[in-house]
């Protein structure tokens, strides 16, 4: 015995809950409707956090007069969709012969390897 007249021992109280809730009794069908059930709980509890969360945003954008280059610098001409580099690049060159272009990037072609490239300049 201790001070207050209790055993040494530790005791833990546990609800009974906790014991019944995940029994092995429960079949397999039942955990599964259990858990999809969790899951598109989940799912809902997100949209409805992120709903909120945009509402804020959007009034807080509106408050201030922001624009999407405040918030996101650096990032101006990827909303719009341009590309960032790597783009078609127009031909320089053109055999007379068969119409076939040449950017003047990378090998040449067979056509002007060797050869002067001003006679196959595109004006």
């Amino acid at each position: 015995m201790d001070l207050f007249g209790v055993s040494d021992r530790i005791f833990c109280y546990i609800p009974d809950h906790y014991f019944t809730e995940f029994t092995m009794s429960q079949s397999l069908k039942d955990l599964l409707q259990q858990r999809e059930a969790l899951e598109k709980a989940i799912a809902e509890a997100r949209q409805n956090e992120i709903s909120a969360a945009v509402a804020q945003v959007r009034a807080i954008v509106a408050e201030y007069g922001l624009t999407a280059q405040d918030v996101f610098p650096g990032r101006a001409g990827k909303a719009a969709g341009a590309k960032a580099g790597g783009g078609k690049v127009a031909a320089k060159y053109r055999d007379p012969a068969t119409g076939q272009t040449w950017t003047g990037r990378g090998k040449a072609p067979k056509w002007i390897d060797g050869k002067s490239r001003e006679q196959f300049l595109i004006a």
